[in-house]
């Protein structure tokens, strides 16, 4: 197989892969009441890092009112709460409250459990992790590359919780 169709066959198979991933998510999603981006709001609030609506809003590609109206739905909800950022007065951190932590476990175990890579032993993972956070940090841009790290980092942290 040459080159090109080698690229091109890896790009069908990451589209392949999401598509997978979107649909069992797209599912758990529906079953919750959440929309798709609500779901990717829950995982990426469940890294444990502060995080702000701006970054928030940044990882979800969308612009700043849209990621605010979504966190007051989760607010309302009971899922999320704004506190006070610990450096600076004017931002808000968004956290997951203890109801958003076991939505945010149910999302994880659905994830883990559905996950294209379950087949995979350990070693296996840990070579494809490596391949893929390499092809991730060539994103142009650093924000791009370090938000797809940040979603390779997400998979390994799942990756270390099952062991």
């Amino acid at each position: 197989m040459d080159d090109r169709r080698l690229t091109e066959e890896l790009h069908d198979y990451l589209f392949a892969i999401r598509a997978r991933v979107h649909g069992e998510l797209k599912e758990l999603a529906r079953e919750a009441g959440l929309t798709d981006t609500q779901t990717d709001a829950l995982w990426r609030l469940s890294r444990g890092r502060e995080m702000t609506a701006r970054r928030l809003a940044d990882l979800l590609q969308c612009d700043a009112s849209t990621a605010t109206a979504m966190i007051d739905r989760l607010e309302r909800r009971g899922l999320v709460r704004r506190v006070p950022h610990p450096t600076d007065r004017r931002a808000k951190v968004i956290q997951l409250t203890p109801e958003g932590c076991a939505l945010r476990d149910r999302v994880m175990e659905h994830t883990t459990a559905h996950s294209p890579f379950a087949r995979f032993d350990h070693e296996s993972r840990l070579r494809l992790h490596a391949l893929l956070r390499e092809a991730a940090s060539g994103v142009e841009g650093a924000a791009d590359a370090a938000d797809a790290v940040d979603a390779v980092d997400a998979v390994d942290a799942v990756d270390e919780e099952q062991q």
